[in-house]
């Protein structure tokens, strides 16, 4: 087991929505807290709490998080499943579905997501499907769920068509944050999340991208260091606290935060769940993103380069894999983000802005991925 520090001093970064706001606590040291940060949103002594998590996780941190439940008052059990991308199914959520029925959970009960954005997608996506929609807390233990998936309410799992076609919106009660979770986390997965952080410069924060260029080599915990973390942790956090308050179920604005997943999902989809991290994966769309706007002159090629040039300090892949042409533009059309038969892709305007477009057609698509495509399609590969 993971020792957690005893001591929390946190930052607290809200989700402004208009019907069930929402606090992200982010703090080294929070976890062995959990008990008590649950009981300051309104649950009582004696409330069922099940704690889902997978294997991993459980080892270095399930005790800290039962210990924590169990002495602020609250009856808590737990449910480990296997969380890689290949098992975010329906499948695994009814392994969810039956453990609430073992442990009697009710309409007052609370299930904790301990863990990555998988468990967190389908705890949440069993939260709100239990008794019609039962609490959900979220627990990140990695970078790309800290900065991205735990917060805004985004539940669901893939279906072989693509990637999250079944979910629902279900926004959490709270999101904790302990960045000393990270220490146990693969670098591989740290670079992961890193892809996301980098989308949040692009989209909207131009000074965190210039942050992250001044900062050299981003690919490790250990070259980002503390102090730098923890502004990419609240920075990232805030900016998507911002999206979701004024867009809470992806209407207009909140589609931004899709920079790189829609062809990023296809490179998943295609390739096959767990081929490529989903950081690595949105990497790769951020560049087939860059090449259509290059394309269709919305940016500069000077820009498109700083974008490559800081994925690649982040030891993040760049190009396309060698996939068919035809299967690339039948998986785009299942994107949830089609509307009206066209596929809507958000693209950069310049390092800070983008915009949202359903205007590339499909000759100017695969001229952009053919531009990027790669000699291997290996997971591992991370250079230009």
């Amino acid at each position: 087991m993971t020792a957690a520090p005893a001591e929390c001093s946190p930052r607290t970064i809200r989700v402004q929505l208009s019907a069930d706001p929402y606090p992200v606590v982010i703090g080294a040291g929070c976890l062995a807290r959990l008990g008590e940060q649950i009981g300051d949103r309104g649950f009582r002594e004696g409330t069922k709490v099940l704690v889902v998590t997978n294997p991993l996780v459980h080892q270095h941190y399930g005790t800290i998080a039962l210990e924590s439940l169990r002495q602020a008052g609250f009856e808590a059990s737990e449910l480990v499943v296997e969380a890689g991308e290949d098992r975010k199914t329906l499948a695994t959520v009814a392994r969810i579905h039956d453990a609430a029925f073992e442990h009697r959970l009710e309409r007052g009960s609370l299930i904790v997501a301990l863990g990555g954005g998988v468990v967190g997608d389908m705890a949440g996506f069993a939260a709100a499907t239990w008794l019609r929609g039962i609490a959900v807390v979220q627990v990140p233990t990695t970078l790309l769920a800290m900065v991205d998936a735990a917060i805004g309410g985004k539940t669901g799992v893939n279906h072989p068509g693509g990637k999250n076609l079944i979910g629902a919106f279900h926004q959490p009660r709270l999101v904790l944050i302990d960045p000393t979770t990270l220490a146990t986390l693969p670098e591989r997965e740290f670079r992961a999340g890193m892809a996301e952080v980098i989308k949040y410069g692009v989209i909207g924060d131009a000074a965190l991208f210039a942050e992250l260029e001044a900062a050299g080599d981003i690919g490790s915990m250990a070259a980002v260091g503390p102090a730098l973390l923890q502004t990419l942790l609240e920075r990232s956090a805030a900016a998507k606290a911002r999206v979701v308050a004024a867009d809470e179920r992806e209407g207009g604005l909140r589609a931004i935060l899709n920079y790189g997943h829609t062809l990023g999902h296809v490179v998943e989809t295609l390739c096959g769940y767990g081929t490529w991290l989903h950081g690595e994966a949105v990497a790769i769309g951020m560049v087939a993103a860059g090449e259509i706007a290059l394309a269709k002159r919305l940016w500069s090629a000077e820009e498109q380069r700083r974008q490559k040039a800081l994925i690649a300090a982040a030891g993040l892949p760049q190009r396309w894999p060698s996939l068919d042409p035809a299967a690339v533009l039948r998986c785009l059309q299942a994107d949830k983000k089609v509307k009206d038969g066209r596929v809507r892709f958000v693209l950069p305007t310049r390092i800070g802005a983008v915009e949202i477009r359903d205007d590339v057609d499909s000759e100017r698509i695969l001229a952009a991925l053919s531009a990027q495509i790669s000699p291997e399609s290996n997971p591992d590969q991370t250079s230009p």
